[in-house]
Parts: C-alpha cells; sequence; structure tokens
C-alpha cells in the first residue's frame, strides 16, 4: 500500500452524476531509469482500488481502478454523496491524497477462455480494466454492462476498442435487452464469471449462472478504514468472516454465503 499525492490530470463527465477522472502519480524515479512499473503498473490488479481523502470529509471515499498505465490511474465515480459531489467540481491541476493499491482484485489464472464480464452501473469501470488485461492475454471477453436507461450508459465504445463483444441491458428497455443483467445473461455461452454491482445484483446472477462454472465476485460495500482496521465491512463466508476492503472487495463465487 503508498500513500501518495496525485495531480487530477483530467476530470470529464461521462452520463449523469457518473465522472472519469485521471490521475497523474508522482515521479517516482524516472530520471534515474527505474521508472514507475515496479510502484503503479506492477502493483495494481484488475478490481482493486484506490481510497481518496477529500479536504473536510472524515472518512477517505474508496472507488474502484478502472484503468492504469505506468503514470496514471484511472478512475469512475457516481455523485451520491458529499465526498463525490465535492470530487465531480475539481479541475485539473488539484491534488488528492490517495492509498493505493487496496483490495485483492480478480485472479486471472485459470483454464477459462470465454470470461463472462458484468458490471452493473458504476460496478462497469472494475471491468474495462479486467477486460484489457484477459484481451492481452488472449481471452475472448464478453461485457455485459447494465444500466437504468440509455441516459446512464458509458464506456460502451471503450470496451467495444478492447474487441470484446458487448451486452447492453436497460431497465427501461431503451438501450439493449430490455431488463437487469440477469436478462442479458440468456442465451450467452461463457465459461467463467467475473462480476461487479450491488449485492443483490451479485445474488440474482448467482442464482442464474450454472453452477459449475467459477466466478469471481466484487462486493460494494460502506468501508470505514479502508485497509482492515475497522472491520466495519466484514462479511459472512464458508470460511468465516472476511474484511471486503481487505480479503475482498473480489471472493470467490464458490465461498459467498448470500
Amino acid at each position: 500500500m503508498r500513500n501518495e499525492i496525485v495531480t487530477i490530470q483530467s476530470r470529464r463527465q461521462l452520463a449523469e452524476g457518473i465522472y472519469e477522472m485521471v490521475l497523474q502519480l508522482p515521479d517516482d524515479g524516472a530520471a534515474s531509469g527505474s521508472g514507475r512499473e515496479g510502484a503503479a503498473a506492477e502493483a495494481i490488479r484488475p478490481g482493486q482500488f484506490i481510497n481518496i481523502k477529500l479536504e473536510g470529509q472524515y472518512l477517505r471515499r474508496p472507488i474502484s481502478i478502472c484503468d492504469w498505465t505506468e503514470d496514471t490511474i484511472t478512475i469512475i465515480y457516481k455523485t451520491v454523496g458529499r465526498g463525490t459531489e465535492q470530487m465531480s467540481r475539481m479541475q485539473a491541476g488539484e491534488t488528492l491524497d490517495i492509498l493505493y493499491p487496496l483490495g485483492n482484485g480478480f485472479n486471472l489464472n485459470g483454464t477459462f477462455s470465454k470470461p463472462l464480464l458484468i458490471g452493473g452501473g458504476v460496478g462497469a469501470p472494475p471491468m474495462y480494466g479486467l477486460c484489457k488485461r484477459l484481451a492481452g492475454m488472449g481471452r475472448k471477453p464478453i461485457v455485459l454492462l447494465g444500466f437504468g436507461s440509455t441516459a446512464d450508459v458509458f464506456y460502451e465504445a471503450e470496451f467495444r476498442q478492447l474487441g470484446a463483444e458487448v451486452i447492453i441491458t436497460t431497465e427501461d428497455g431503451s438501450r439493449g435487452v430490455k431488463g437487469f443483467v440477469t436478462d442479458g445473461m440468456d442465451g450467452v455461452e461463457y465459461d467463467s464469471l467475473f462480476v461487479c454491482g450491488p449485492e443483490r445484483m451479485l445474488q440474482a446472477v448467482d442464482e442464474k449462472a450454472p453452477q459449475d462454472v467459477p466466478g469471481q465476485m466484487s462486493f460494494e460495500r460502506r468501508m470505514g478504514c479502508g485497509f482492515g482496521a475497522c472491520m466495519g465491512c466484514s462479511c459472512r463466508t464458508k470460511y468465516g468472516s472476511k474484511r471486503i476492503c481487505v480479503e475482498g472487495p473480489v471472493l470467490e463465487r464458490s465461498e459467498i454465503v448470500w
């Protein structure tokens, strides 16, 4: 875990209340030739998150990592409270205090070749970083994204640019398949499952997917500290309680107790 002051390189609105922010990591030895490869590019795994300290706010804000390069981290967040609303007004050139990378992330090892990646709303961003790395490994990801309406859809083109097959569902039927992400699963062939979204969505996906398909699910939970000290984000598994911020946010499908 690293604690660094990063600079906002860019911020743009993707949809109503949805923002993308690219964070510039500080130079970490580039002049001496060591670069930042070991600090960020190798340390971060898809599904991990950063924890942001904001002026005037007591608790840090955990935000999933969408993508990263040797010297940048991209996050996507929704304005749901004072902290994220404050972030939505920040401009390029301002700085943020972050802890990263946190959580355990997705495990990309395995013999699967046709993974199904499911993201519901702001559960979509970590799927992008995952899709990018899986595609780079020669896998053939299918990406299923669920939104409320056409106005809420974001990053569809970005996923397609990675070469992924993309399925969109909207609750009002204004785009793609009408209904929830589980409705978009009909007729899709896959040999592994990666999911991020609200807990009720995770459970619905788990109940619909064949039980013999291995899967990993990323939980969205309110976190007090973000690194395992407060125990406030614990959840039940077959192996006892696990902290979403440390042992999670990604858990194996087979260990989850609903």
